[in-house]
């Protein structure tokens, strides 16, 4: 028992614990927490499933208990929740909101993305609630919600962004004619001002009435904020504001009501600093909040393009209902140029599809019975019917937004050196400024101050500022120009824009690590059945010896194997209906294991097989012989067929190569790629496979089991391996490549593996993901290098280091149009994205046919 004089330092949990079944297992999980070093006691009840621990939370934390349990069998289950966090403004924020609930017991993992303004938390619920993580956001300032998905997401995330707008153009319309006012005011004595601004208005008095309200109506946002940050012990950029313009203005204060109190006299009342400050910080802001929510705009494209209403068929009626109300089932009736509401598949009527907002693909895809149509794509010509088989959160669109979501709140690895510099900025930068007050303060201002000193871009003296005034006008620049917004920005709102430009075009980032890994691969694996090629056979060849015509022999063959179940027979009968051919029935049908068929037709006798059945019955194949080598080497499965005991010809049967897949292969050499095929095929087929698309490397006869040692042995040489499959049969490849790629998921998004999903059956999307994959590092790197080399210099100047040789200092004001000017940049920059395509997506369009819908692949 713990005494009763420490139990005041007791904290208790109830964790959720899966799999026990027994009173021995009751038994055994207390024991091994009562074990634990800080646990005071623990008590377990089976019919609950739930574990009662009191521990020191000093000395032991609530995943170590939940770790310690799974270790001897048993789940402790994580919960996750996805919130919306509005009022972070920079990098600070983030690492602020992180650090306070990755503090609360019970929490794992806290994901917080500047852009998408999103908290991703997982937790043991028995040990924290949402209730709690929310609260403790709040607690900080922040407004925190749980993020809603759909249109009402879509409509939340649209108001919330309206009404920031809102809130920092009101601030906007306060700060800047004030603020204006107040420059001139301080200017009044110089160029052509005289002539036209009255005297008046260059009086202190009235000077620091203008500055006021600015200070403290669109400025006193930074001031709660930096508060509620320091009541947590935690800081952000708000502090840094808060600070600037806190000092300009009760300086400036002091020197008009106390000119004698020693802070620089009425020479130093720089009440134009702190209203501009305001006036720039407030501006950058206001384009944040219009241009932040941009990165995004994919996301909300795919959203708003979402059906409000469908037309179904119930109980012989037709009826017009919400499209959240269709359930699986249904019969949905789509008319020219509406809006395909849910999921499902054709059952009446033909049409064309316009895909291009899901697939990226510009050409209608045609619809027949037995198609699938995919939720919010257009319908271009005709009416059809067909029954809802996904609806609601199940539908393809709904998955890839959820999916696109996730990735764009995820944080790519890059990201960890912004974050370990945000979380340590804002104290260094106070300390720094701090340095630079003393040193002009104590030793700069007497060595190097000029008579002539005046701001950057100004030419208003600072001969009469002091040396209070001097040091302190440089201790806030130094304050305000170093932001590090942009630093936050960077990251995360390239992968937004990048995932978002992914999804344009068909192609899914389960996260920033695969956007980030995809850039860097220098070798790819593609499975080749069902991945290179089409998955199922097909004629390739019909060769008739001389007496017989090509179209006889295929539809006599068909006829042959019409009563086999053999895949190569179902290919045969398959291009024989395709040719329009007659395929009537046989008689005396058998199937000669090992060899081939035999049947009957109208008296003739049809036999379909290999050189051993040809040579069983004695028939003479003659120059067919070498011809049927060929198509072997070439991968090819050839069957000689003979009529009436005589050499007919041979039909040839392969899996066939997807369009565009040499196009591919060409793309990646020259982007540097090395290229290889895996397959459980013979060598002979494999090769002759790899031949025709170009690939050198080719890894044959590889079981499914021992596909992903291929992968391994190749990072075993130091390769950045992508595997290529169809996310299931290759589920281990896939997961021991860096890079995992299902291509061809079509509507079932959520059941595939592998880090990227391509939703079209296109080998040159592939292509496509390692060139958005690029772009978005191009980008990040852009802005990274642009928000260290902005601090970088951007600090020592405002500090004065360039002062002693030019008598120039940067005013508080211009640092904030600087620190503004830099977020903004970083954004802008991201958004250039938005006009890039992928090389092989501009080749699919220009040879789209203008108004020609393609058929249907397969």
């Amino acid at each position: 028992m713990v005494p009763a004089s420490e139990k005041s330092g007791l904290a208790q949990v109830n964790l959720p614990v899966m799999g026990m079944s027994c009173a021995s297992c009751v038994a055994k999980v207390e024991k091994t927490l009562k074990n634990m070093a800080g646990v005071a006691d623990a008590r377990v009840n089976l019919v609950a499933g739930k574990a009662t621990v009191e521990y020191f939370p000093d000395q032991v934390g609530v995943p170590q208990m939940a770790k310690t349990i799974q270790e001897i069998g048993y789940e402790v289950p994580e919960e996750e929740v996805l919130l919306t966090v509005r009022g972070m403004s920079c990098a600070a924020c983030v690492a602020k909101v992180e650090k306070a609930v990755k503090a609360l017991p019970g929490v794992t993992s806290v994901v917080v993305n500047l852009p998408a303004e999103t908290a991703r938390v997982r937790f043991y619920p028995g040990a924290v609630d949402k209730a709690r993580i929310k609260k403790e956001i709040h607690a900080l300032g922040y407004e925190a919600t749980e993020k809603l998905t759909g249109k009402a997401a879509l409509d939340q995330e649209k108001e919330a962004r309206e009404r920031e707008i809102r809130y920092q153009r009101r601030n906007m319309w306060i700060a800047w004619p004030l603020a204006t006012l107040v420059m001139i005011g301080m200017f009044r004595d110089m160029w052509i001002f005289p002539y036209f601004v009255p005297e008046w208005l260059g009086n202190v008095y009235v000077l620091w009435a203008l500055t006021t309200p600015v200070t403290f109506i669109p400025g006193w946002q930074f001031f709660v904020h930096s508060w509620n940050g320091l009541k947590r012990g935690t800081t952000d950029m708000n502090l840094l504001y808060a600070t600037g313009i806190g000092a300009a203005y009760i300086i400036a204060t002091i020197n008009t009501l106390w000119p004698e109190a020693g802070f620089g006299g009425r020479g130093a009342t720089f009440f134009e600093s702190a209203a501009l400050l305001t006036a720039f910080i407030v501006l950058g802001r206001y384009l944040e909040a219009i241009t932040r929510g941009r990165t995004s705009e994919a996301i909300r494209k795919l959203m708003s393009l979402q059906a409000k209403t469908a037309r179904v068929i119930r109980d012989g009626q037709e009826m017009e209902i919400a499209a959240d109300e269709v359930e699986v089932g249904d019969i949905v009736v789509v008319r020219p140029g509406e809006s395909i509401p849910v999921d499902g598949e054709v059952i009446e009527g033909y049409s064309a599809v316009d895909e291009s907002m899901l697939t990226g693909e510009s050409i209608p895809v045609e619809k027949r019975p037995g198609a699938q149509v995919v939720g919010a794509t257009i319908n271009k010509t005709g009416s059809f019917k067909f029954r809802a088989t996904r609806v609601g959160s199940e539908t393809a669109l709904a998955q890839i937004i959820k999916m696109v979501e996730e990735a764009q709140a995820s944080k790519a690895p890059i990201q960890k050196l912004a974050d370990f510099v945000a979380g340590h900025f804002i104290a260094g930068v106070h300390v720094l400024a701090l340095v630079v007050f003393l040193f002009w303060f104590f030793i700069g201002y007497d060595a190097f101050f000029r008579p002539d000193s005046r701001f950057i871009l100004s030419p208003y003296s600072l001969a009469g500022v002091g040396v209070f005034g001097f040091a302190l006008l440089l201790s806030v620049t130094t304050l305000v120009i170093s932001c590090p917004c942009a630093l936050g920005l960077a990251t995360p709102s390239a992968v937004m824009a990048g995932t978002g430009k992914g999804a344009e075009n068909g192609i899914l980032f389960k996260g920033a690590d695969a956007v980030e890994a995809s850039s860097k691969l220098n070798a790819i694996v593609f499975d080749k059945t069902g991945t290179l090629t089409r998955g199922e056979p097909s004629v390739t060849d019909v060769i008739a010896a001389p007496g017989f015509e090509q179209r006889e022999i295929l539809r006599l063959a068909a006829m042959a194997e019409k009563p086999s179940e053999h895949p190569l027979g179902e290919a045969i009968v398959r291009g024989a209906r395709e040719e329009g051919l007659a395929i009537e029935e046989v008689q005396d049908f058998a199937a000669i294991p090992g060899h081939g068929v035999r049947a009957t037709y109208q008296g003739r006798e049809i036999l379909l097989g290999n050189r051993r059945l040809m040579q069983q019955r004695n028939i003479a194949i003659g120059d067919l012989a070498g011809q049927m080598e060929k198509l072997e080497e070439e991968g090819k499965t050839a069957m000689l067929m003979a009529v009436d005991g005589r050499a007919a010809g041979i039909i040839a049967v392969a899996d066939t190569l997807k369009e565009h897949v040499k196009v591919a292969i060409e793309r990646l050499h020259r982007m540097g790629i090395q290229v290889a095929m895996i397959t459980g095929d013979n060598r002979r087929t494999a090769a002759a496979i790899a031949r025709q698309v170009g690939i050198k490397t080719v890894l044959a006869e590889v079981l499914p089991q021992d596909k992903a040692e291929e992968v391994k042995k190749l990072q075993a040489r130091g390769l950045k391996v992508a595997m290529v499959g169809d996310g299931i049969n290759d589920a281990p490849a896939l997961a021991q490549a860096d890079v995992g790629i299902a291509i061809g998921s079509g509507t079932d998004v959520a059941k595939e593996t592998g880090d990227i999903i391509l939703i079209k059956d296109d080998i040159r999307d592939v292509v496509g993901a390692i060139e958005i994959g690029r772009a978005t590092m191009r980008k990040i790197k852009e802005n990274l290098v642009w928000a260290f080399l902005y601090n970088t210099l951007g600090i020592p100047i405002a500090a004065g280091i360039l002062y002693p040789i030019t008598g120039l200092i940067v005013s508080p004001e211009l640092a904030a149009f600087f620190m503004a000017l830099s977020s903004v940049s970083v954004t802008m920059n991201t958004l250039t994205l938005k006009r890039f395509q992928p090389f092989l997506r501009q080749e699919r369009d220009q040879a789209a046919p203008e108004g020609r819908p393609a058929p249907q692949a397969g």
